[in-house]
């Protein structure tokens, strides 16, 4: 029997309503959320990001302050915008896209945002708080992993949840917020990674298994359970002819066999993606209160 496909389009559009009913309350007492964003140099998959985080703020009714700079804008540049928006008391959310041109030094444009702006969950200040189970910002695709298992009525307390990828942004966050004992959470946690010996052998044992190691399709059939629930935050863009653009996107792993093995799944695309951009959302909204409420977080 196929597995339920988890919507994260239907999730996420669900999200965004609830958001838009907190925006408009929050606008009502005065106070409209606000988000910057910023883009520097043309990189087509991060122009479709941004433009899409964009058009979501202007739906759910925050106002978002778009700002492009050039390839070759020099990082004073940058980092004086990003001192801008940190003073300006219409941004409670700022945003600068990843990756950046060489030329700059991300760790010090994310260290320069102030953390009850980093809307990213980036800054080392809101990583801390998070590792100690604290109130902050959390990073937004784990945070939206985390709402997908949750709203899908997925039972994760005392679950077995395998990790394939250690990134910041992804793995190791998320492998930190699932250990952690709150709803929607309390597993025993594995992650995996490029120097794991038999990989195969521990994703077996995943009662919930999340993919996000950025190669396409790496998990095969052969190495989930039956009734596991795989959630595939992967992204990746391989050559198909018959497509017009030339290519299609793919996740981490192999879809068409492995849903006739797990229980729940999410696709490629309409998965984990509308849900990263659905907390960024979230986490503006809650940046706006925390203003509203004289909280620095």
């Amino acid at each position: 029997m196929s597995a339920q496909i988890i919507d994260g389009k239907e999730l996420a559009k669900t999200m965004r309503e609830e958001i838009a009913e907190e925006v408009k309350k929050l606008a009502d007492q005065g106070v409209v959320p606000g988000l910057g964003v910023v883009l520097v140099g043309e990189d087509p998959a991060s122009k479709s990001y941004v433009t899409a985080k964009e058009k979501a703020c202007e739906k759910a009714g925050i106002y978002s302050d778009d700002n492009r700079l050039p390839a070759d804008a020099s990082e004073e540049e940058l980092l004086a915008l990003v001192d801008r928006m940190n003073e300006d008391p219409k941004i409670h959310g700022i945003l600068v896209q990843l990756p950046l041109p060489k030329h700059i030094d991300e760790e010090k444009v994310l260290l320069r945002i102030k953390p009850e702006k980093d809307v990213d969950g980036f800054h080392p200040f809101n990583v801390g708080r998070m590792m100690l189970g604290q109130k902050a910002f959390l990073p937004c695709t784990p945070h939206g992993v985390i709402q997908m298992l949750l709203r899908s009525g997925v039972q994760t307390k005392g679950a077995h949840a395998v990790i394939v990828g250690r990134s910041n942004i992804v793995g190791k966050p998320l492998a930190n917020l699932l250990l952690q004992k709150a709803e929607g959470r309390n597993c025993t946690v594995t992650v995996c990674h490029s120097a794991t010996k038999d990989m195969g052998e521990l994703t077996r044992q995943a009662d919930i298994l999340i993919a996000a190691a950025g190669k396409p399709e790496m998990i095969t059939a052969d190495m989930v359970k039956d009734g596991a629930v795989v959630i595939d935050v992967g992204v990746n863009r391989v050559e198909d002819s018959s497509k017009k653009k030339g290519y299609r996107l793919v996740g981490d792993v192999d879809f068409e066999a492995i849903k006739e093995k797990a229980s729940l799944i999410t696709p490629v695309p309409g998965g984990v993606g509308p849900m990263t951009i659905t907390m960024l959302l979230y986490n503006t909204l809650e940046s706006a209160k925390n203003h509203m409420n004289g909280s620095s977080k």
